[in-house]
Formats: C-alpha cells, sequence, structure tokens
C-alpha cells in the first residue's frame, strides 16, 4: 500500500511525538505507514505526490491570523512552503486533511476570511453536520451531531465560493468544509481521545488557549466528554483514500441510506 503522510509544526518533541502516536493509533495505521515530516524543522521539500495516498496537516501553534510582525521566522517559512504545497494540492485535487491549523491555512488560500471571531476555547463542543456533511462521501456514516475536543484562537469567519461548509457548531459557524473533491480541512480535532486532549492542554497552558490556572478544571470537565464518533473522521479519510484508489469518486455519499445516531 501507499503510506499517508502526516506534516507536523509543533517544536515540542514529546508533543509532536505524541501526535504522532495519535494519529497512527485513530487511524488504525502503522507507523511505517505514515510517513512524518516536521515542517518546523526544515523547508519542505517538493512532495512526490505519486508515493502516498493522501497528506494530513496536523494542528498547530501557528495562527495565519497573527501579524506578520508578531510571527516567527519558522512560522512565516513554514506558511509559504503550505502555500506552494496547496497550490499543488488544489490543482490536483489529491485528498488532503487539515486538521485546526488546515482551516486557517486551506482557509486562506482560497480567500476566507480567517481571523478571531470565532475562536474557541480547549474544550469538547457539540458539532453538526450541515446537509452538505450528511451526505458528504468521507462524513457521511458520521452521526448528524456529534461531541469533539476543539482550542483554536482563529476560524473562518467570511466563506468564499470555492469552500463547502460540511460542519457548524453554535460558537463557530464553520467546523468542516471540502474544496473540490478531495480536499478537506476541520477546525475539531479528531485525533484527540480524552488522554491525547488531557497531555495537549496541560502542554499549552501558556500559550493562550485558555488561563494556565483553569488546566486541570478543563480536564475535568474533558473527561466526561464522549468523542469517539469524532475519530471516524480520520477513520473513513483512511478507509476512502487508501492507495489513492478515488477513480471516479463523487463528492457526495452515493448511498445514504444509513441509519445514525446522536
Amino acid at each position: 500500500m501507499k503510506p499517508f503522510l502526516l506534516i507536523t509544526t509543533r517544536s515540542e518533541d514529546d508533543v509532536a511525538a505524541d501526535e504522532h502516536a495519535a494519529y497512527c493509533r485513530l487511524t488504525g495505521l502503522l507507523p511505517e505507514d505514515l510517513a512524518w515530516i516536521r515542517a518546523d524543522r526544515a523547508p519542505l521539500e517538493p512532495i512526490e505526490f505519486a508515493e502516498f495516498s493522501g497528506i494530513i496537516l496536523a494542528g498547530s501553534p501557528f495562527t495565519v491570523s497573527e501579524p506578520e510582525e508578531r510571527k516567527s521566522a519558522t512560522e512565516r517559512r513554514v506558511e509559504r512552503d503550505l502555500a506552494v504545497l496547496l497550490d499543488e494540492v488544489v490543482r490536483r485535487d489529491f485528498p488532503f486533511l487539515g486538521v485546526c491549523y488546515g482551516v486557517g491555512t486551506i482557509g486562506s488560500h482560497q480567500g476566507a476570511r480567517v481571523d478571531r471571531t470565532y475562536g474557541e476555547p480547549s474544550q469538547a463542543v457539540r458539532i453538526s453536520l450541515t446537509d452538505a456533511g450528511r451526505v458528504d462521501a468521507l462524513l457521511h456514516e458520521l452521526p448528524e451531531s456529534f461531541d469533539a475536543f476543539v482550542g483554536h484562537k482563529e476560524a473562518i469567519s467570511e466563506v468564499p465560493a470555492s469552500i463547502t461548509v460540511l460542519a457548524s457548531s453554535p460558537t463557530c459557524p464553520v467546523q468542516a468544509f471540502r474544496v473540490g473533491r478531495n480536499v478537506y480541512a476541520t477546525q475539531f480535532h479528531p485525533e484527540l481521545d480524552t488522554a491525547a486532549f488531557s497531555s495537549r492542554v496541560r502542554s499549552y497552558a501558556g500559550h493562550g488557549y485558555f488561563e494556565p490556572s483553569q488546566a486541570e478544571a478543563i480536564i475535568a470537565t474533558a473527561e466526561a466528554a464522549d468523542v469517539r464518533a469524532s475519530h471516524m473522521v480520520l477513520a473513513r479519510f483512511v478507509e476512502e483514500y487508501l492507495d489513492s484508489n478515488r477513480g471516479d469518486r463523487s463528492p457526495l455519499a452515493e448511498s445514504p441510506s444509513y441509519s445514525k445516531s446522536a
């Protein structure tokens, strides 16, 4: 089989390693089947698309809406590298899933307004599929509403015509979207189970997502959330695109005659 490619941008070695492990665990991929590039460490080289089934861009402490003068040289370089990659991803309509940071990078690439209007603190929120999401080929097997972990400073506040909104929440109108047939982004984190979320909260307590003194209370609340349905996004991405065998794949589910429960 062709492996998938994971691109991460977290500078902390332990956090980055935990992130890769989480993606392996919740995609069902072995580590050797999920190639890993740390874009924070070195410039992105041109991707040999024929070698991969699909690409996943993980979340990041980087934000595209931050003023340029406040971004580090690494963050500015990563944004330039990803813009070049996304030019080719969108042109090819290559299987791509951007998580959290992916909303900002793909959204801005498509001309969306990405700002701080709909940021959400670290927590579990209720996600609802839109009409388009309920029949989308990747998401149609998910429940029409489900809980997922979020934690982001920026989000899309204005949606261009090229973006199809697939999921929303009461405090963030764009929780998932699709560009073309095969390019996806989620604002929520399908790679986080309760243990991974708790570890992430502790690691990022001083990064401005919440008051550091609130960390343990956030973790306690999260332990009551059932976010297992959100993990289906990763499993479905692998199922849909393994070996990039997408042929005549439609962005709509061919047979939406399935049962769902909240």
